[in-house]
Parts: structure tokens; sequence; C-alpha cells
């Protein structure tokens, strides 16, 4: 993790590190702190309502310093990112249906998962459901034979609901703990979104009653407020339950990380921090806040004073 936000840690949120920790706590330091917040990316709305929690915080507790005024914004930002609830993967077998415009790394993202949850031990099968674009099943049976797990898949233009059946049937019957679809990477009108994921969950009920879905949202880290801002009506169409943010590792903001609560309702699931298949994290809030605000401000060399 420490590697895959380093652009991040040092560009924006190194800067309000500084900010806190190298000031005297007034009004001009809560000015300060709310535009380096929406200059990485949190998002004007939740960048005001952390500083007015920060501002109670340190009023209600008597805090005195920048470095306890940033103590106290890591436990403010812990809390507003920590899942509510956790992920629901104990069916038999437990389904992830993957959703998300083209470009986020659905497809990388879905083989992804496969290996993180293959090394814990479980048997995971990949389903193409992304029909409708020829390359994307051409694209997970190339990913699938990187993490060595079985895909299922069928011609172009095939009922996505039907594809995925199929896997959890066969999952089913061959003793695989695990399916995670693929779906249409497609914006289409909102009513026929939900037809097609509702009839699909259908589909997954049937093929296993005991079977438990989970249905991950993916969103591209560097494109940040506007991901989030387009991905609205796309959440609420698709019923989802969690988000993966991809390519954490290519922006210097990341700041679109603590407003996905507050904008889309759902918890951070995965994050993507590089490129390789074990570039996908399972999100841990306060991993992640201690990553991207350190203790201590790091010092440019040029200037740090020499001791003898």
């Amino acid at each position: 993790m420490q590697r895959g936000l380093e652009k991040t840690r040092t560009g924006f949120f190194q800067n309000i590190v500084n900010t806190l920790t190298n000031a005297e706590i007034d009004d001009d330091l809560y000015n300060e702190l709310e535009e380096q917040l929406i200059l990485a990316d949190v998002g004007p709305a939740c960048a005001v309502r952390l500083v007015d929690e920060l501002r109670d915080e340190v009023q209600e507790k008597h805090l005195k310093t920048g470095q306890e005024a940033l103590d106290a914004l890591r436990a403010l930002i812990c809390r507003e990112i920590t899942p509510r609830y956790p992920l629901e993967l104990d069916g038999k077998p437990a389904v992830v249906l993957v959703i998300g415009v083209n470009g986020v790394g659905k497809t990388t993202t879905i083989a992804k998962l496969a290996a993180l949850y293959k090394n814990r031990g479980r048997r995971v099968m990949l389903a193409a459901g992304d029909t409708f674009r020829a390359a994307a099943s051409e694209q997970l049976e190339l990913w699938a034979n990187r993490a060595e797990v079985p895909l299922v898949q069928a011609g172009q233009g095939a009922d996505p609901a039907a594809v995925i059946f199929d896997a959890v049937k066969s999952a089913t019957a061959k003793g695989y703990d695990m399916v995670i679809a693929d779906t249409a990477g497609r914006l289409h009108n909102k009513k026929g979104l939900m037809d097609e994921l509702a009839k699909i969950s259908r589909s997954v009920k049937k093929a296993s009653p005991e079977a438990s879905l989970e249905v991950l949202l993916v969103l591209d880290a560097i494109t940040g407020q506007n991901a989030i801002s387009q991905a609205e009506e796309f959440v609420k169409a698709a019923g989802a339950t969690g988000v993966v943010l991809t390519k954490l590792d290519g922006t210097p903001k990341g700041g679109c990380v603590i407003s996905v609560w507050e904008n889309l309702g759902l918890p951070i699931r995965f994050i993507g921090v590089g490129e390789q298949i074990d570039d996908l994290m399972e999100f841990d809030a306060e991993s992640f806040v201690q990553s991207l605000l350190p203790g201590l401000p790091e010092r440019d060399p040029q200037t740090k004073e020499e001791t003898l």
C-alpha cells in the first residue's frame, strides 16, 4: 500500500500533513486545510464537512497543536471510510458480479479478485457475462489463464444471465466456492440496466438457492470526482453493494476515496495499486489512512539540518 499510494502521499496529502504540523490552530489553518482537501479531490461538500467536524473536535477536546489536529483528522477520515457492513461471501457459491463502464479496469479487476481469493484457498470460477463486446471475453480468457482459474463463456450476443446461470450451476456441481462474473460495460438506459441486472440476480438464485450475491462497482481513481458523479445514476440502477477503486497508484490526488460513501452510499471493498495480478488489495481503512497521512512530514534533504 505504501508503494501504491506514493504519488498520493507525497502530493496533496503531504501538503496537508505539512499544513497541520507546522501551524497554529486558527481560522487560517481551517481555510487552508479545506482548500488542500478540495485540491486532493476529496470534493467540496465532503471537504467542508470534514473541516467542520475537525473544528468541533478541536473545541470539544481542547486540542492545542497542529499535530493533535492531524491525529484528529486521521480518526475522522478513518471513520468516514470504514465499511459499515461486511462483505457477503458465505454463499454456496459466493457470487460476485462486477459492473462498471468500459476503460475503468473491470476485466483486470476480475482476474485480480480471482487470484486474490485463489491464494486464500478458495476455488474460483469466472463467467464472461459481457457478451456484447467481442474483445471482453477474449481479454477475460487471457486473464483467467494467468490466474489459472476456469472460465465459462458463450458466443457474442448471448444472454448474460444465461452465461452466469451456467457458471453458477457448474460451480455448484463441481464444488467451487466462488463465481466472479463480468457484465456489460456500457451505460444504457436506467430501466434496461435494472432489468438486466435483476434478471442476472434471479438467474443466480435459480442456479443455486444458497448462493450469496455481491455487486461491485469498479471506478477509476484517476478520474476521481468525475467518476463518482457519473456513477451515481449507474449505482441507483445497478443495485451495487460495494466499490473497487482502480489505478490509485497513478494519481497524486486519491482523495476521492474519502467521499465515496458520502456520494454513493457504498463501502470501498478493494483498491488497485498497480498493474500486476497481485496488485489488488482488500481495503483496510486504518492502513489506508496511515499510508495517506504519515505521522511526520517529510523534509527536503536540501534544507534538513545536519547533525554531528
